[in-house]
Parts: C-alpha cells; sequence; structure tokens
C-alpha cells in the first residue's frame, strides 16, 4: 500500500510538470487499489482483534496498523486531488515556475518511506526525526502560499487567480500529506511505547 501510495504521489507531480492528463486520469482511477487494500487490512485486523485476542504491545500493534492505512488512504486521496486539479488546468501553463512544489513531494515521499521504515524497525527516534521534515514541508508551503497570494493580487485576471488557486491547492494537498506521514509516526512511538504524543505543536 505505501508502495502504491509512493507512486501516486510521484505521478501526481509528473502530471503536473507535464501537463498530461491521460496520466492524471489514470492516477484517479488506480485509487481505488489503495482503498481496497486499506478496507483488506483494517478487516485482517479485526479478524486478529476477535480471534487472537492481542494484549499490550501487540494490540497497540494492530491498533496503529488501522491507523496507518487509514492515513495512507487519505493522503492517496489528496494525490489524487492533484490528479484532478490537473485536469482542471488543462494546457494552461503554471502561474509560477513547478521548483517549491515538487520539492514539497519529494519531502512528502521521503516522510512516507521513513515512517514505514520506523514501523518496521519499531525505531522511536526515527519517527521523531519525521517530524522535522514536516516542518521543512510547512516553510515551504508557506513560501508558496505568500507567493501565490502575491501574485493574485499582482494581476487580479481572474483567470490568473483560478490558475493560482489550483497549484494552492496541489500545495496544501502535499501539505496534508506531510501530516498524515507524521501521523503515522506519531502511531509508531504509541506502539513501541505506550505514549500517545502529538509530535508538531
Amino acid at each position: 500500500m505505501s508502495r502504491l501510495l509512493d507512486e501516486a504521489i510521484d505521478r501526481s507531480m509528473l502530471a503536473l510538470r507535464q501537463q498530461d492528463l491521460d496520466l492524471a486520469r489514470q492516477i484517479i482511477a488506480d485509487d481505488t487499489a489503495i482503498n481496497d487494500l486499506r478496507f483488506t487490512v483494517e478487516e485482517e485486523c479485526l479478524a486478529l482483534i476477535a480471534t487472537q485476542q492481542p494484549a499490550a504491545s501487540d494490540l497497540r500493534a494492530v491498533i496503529a496498523a488501522m491507523n496507518f492505512v487509514n492515513d495512507m488512504e487519505r493522503m492517496a486521496d489528496h494525490a489524487t486531488g492533484i490528479a484532478k486539479t490537473v485536469l482542471r488546468l488543462g494546457d494552461e501553463p503554471p502561474v509560477k515556475p513547478l521548483v517549491d512544489i515538487p520539492r514539497m513531494a519529494d519531502f512528502a515521499r521521503q516522510m512516507l518511506r521513513q515512517s514505514i521504515d520506523a514501523f518496521l524497525a519499531r525505531d522511536v527516534e526515527a519517527a521523531r526525526a519525521i517530524a522535522l521534515q514536516d516542518d521543512e514541508i510547512d516553510r515551504l508551503y508557506k513560501a508558496i502560499f505568500d507567493e501565490l497570494i502575491q501574485i493574485m493580487i499582482k494581476d487580479q485576471d481572474p483567470a490568473i487567480v483560478t490558475r493560482a488557486t489550483y497549484l494552492l491547492w496541489c500545495a496544501h494537498s502535499l501539505e496534508r500529506i506531510g501530516d498524515r506521514a507524521t501521523n503515522i509516526a506519531e502511531r509508531v512511538i504509541f506502539m513501541t511505547t505506550g505514549t500517545m504524543k502529538e509530535l508538531n505543536v
């Protein structure tokens, strides 16, 4: 599931940069596979709880897995949202060079991979480090937000404002993916230590 999600984020950026409408449609169609995996994992987790009655750390691991797949399914929805925005943009050129938005995507993909690695290794310190990368995504999002708002204020052309708004949507989707990866990191800490604590406050 994490592999499919990573590919969805990567392909959403490719579709955005190349204005590839066919790829955008494929990303949207492929989201069904991620949704199906989420329900499969949840059903298996519930079956484990019902039949094996796990306790303590084992129970926390099962509950964490259920939360992981929910967060990953929502992350995939955000990648799909970017693909839908590509369709709205059509062949209209972007109002600014696509530099910071792909950088946000790179950070988001890295956070996703590291959060899954931390889960598999039960690595609390690695999970805590993920929150620092989320700070970088937030910084990039604020910079993009400020720049696009200035473009809207300066130009005031409705077509420019619309295209700038679409890029804002893409950046916001990536910011939310980073938040969801941080959620996974928090669950890794809970699963390992029994302590639930918000990492970014």
